[in-house]
């Protein structure tokens, strides 16, 4: 029952310069006018032919009967169309249409209808992504935890403050991860608040960064399934310019989305490779600039608009350095949707050599002091 695809106009929106020209109003207005014309006109034919007036009631009461079941059949199988697409939709069946061929009061509730799919369908599509985003996300912090642990236990790493720190840094920001499944309560229209503050820009990434090498050197040599790498090999390095620069926005969002460009590049570098995240200030006040660069085989042009989709693990035959795992395809795929969150705008941008990511920032709204 899909109909073709029709030009979506707001309420009270006529494309017909104001004024409906087929409306039901109308379509009822003109059948009492044709059911009188059919009754005036049999009965001057029966005054001139001298036909009696029995036979003009029943030609005039068939004539009106069958314009009047041909209007009422064009009235309802249109509900009838919609009572079955509304069926399918509130038993989760969004794909299903109903279609726009009319220009009356049916017709603008088809749109309605219509419209109302789409908009369920595309929260359902943010609820299970966000909800794949969000255990994608726990699974990071808990492997890294079972793997400092799992060395300590096995002797290979003593427990001393430093290893002691990174498991306590695991460990908080599964609490933190953890306290934004509960925020699936609290959802509006998909979007997860958002907790913005100031901060500095150098000690913050260089926070992530150390904790990407501890959690990377912690994981070697153990399996795991969490899709984030085990290479010690490759050299992450910081650029930040000016050193003093801060940023305004959500520092947990922000380290999803560094960790998983970091985690992303170095799977893609080759052997000894070098990884540079790159912060210079934004056009806006607090706005900020971020590059994550790698020296990997790049992406090709073809794939720049499906990078950031769901489970897209690249085309390139053998992206994936020693002690990778391949990942899951959703690393970019949280990136977008944290940056998302913020206003700001992610994409591939042209590089010489490997993979440059850049992530832009809005910062402070226009006005705000």
């Amino acid at each position: 029952m899909s109909g073709g695809p029709a030009t979506r106009r707001g309420p009270g929106e006529e494309p017909w310069g104001g004024v409906r020209p087929f409306s039901i109003k109308t379509k009822l207005g003109a059948l009492v006018v044709i059911a009188v014309l059919i009754t005036t006109g049999l009965s001057m034919i029966a005054v001139h032919t001298k036909t009696e007036l029995r036979f003009i009631m029943v030609f005039s009461m068939i004539a009106t009967l069958l314009i009047t079941q041909f209007v009422a059949h064009s009235l309802t199988a249109p509900l009838d169309e919609m009572n079955t697409v509304a069926r399918s939709i509130s038993h989760g069946d969004y794909t299903r249409r109903v279609r726009e061929n009319r220009r009356d009061e049916l017709g603008d509730l088809a749109q309605t209808i219509n419209l109302m799919a789409d908009e369920l369908a595309a929260q359902d599509s943010a609820r299970k992504e966000l909800v794949a985003n969000v255990s994608h996300e726990l699974r990071t912090p808990i492997a890294g935890l079972r793997a400092v642990l799992e060395n300590i236990v096995d002797g290979f790493t003593e427990a001393d403050p430093e290893t002691m720190r990174t498991a306590l840094k695991q460990t908080e920001r599964l609490g933190r991860l953890v306290e934004t499944l509960l925020d699936l309560s609290r959802l509006d229209n998909g979007v997860v608040p958002l907790k913005k503050r100031r901060f500095e820009v150098w000690p913050y990434l260089s926070g992530v960064l150390k904790e990407a090498n501890m959690v990377a050197s912690a994981r070697a040599g153990i399996a795991s399934g969490s899709g984030s790498h085990t290479r010690t090999d490759v050299h992450l390095h910081l650029d930040v310019t000016p050193p003093e620069l801060s940023a305004h926005a959500d520092p947990e969002r922000i380290h999803q989305v560094v960790a998983n460009l970091i985690d992303n590049a170095v799977k893609h570098s080759p052997p000894h490779g070098r990884v540079t995240v790159r912060a210079r200030r934004g056009p806006q006040p607090e706005s900020l600039e971020l590059e994550v660069l790698d020296e990997g085989p790049g992406i090709p042009r073809s794939e720049w608009h499906r990078v950031f989709e769901r489970f897209n693990r690249g085309a390139v035959r053998r992206p994936h350095g020693p002690g990778s795992d391949g990942g899951t395809g959703l690393g970019l795929a949280i990136a977008r949707w944290a940056v998302d969150l913020h206003g700001g705008r992610i994409g591939v941008a042209e590089s010489e050599r490997g993979c440059r990511i850049q992530v832009t920032l809005p910062g402070l709204p226009t006005g705000s002091s």
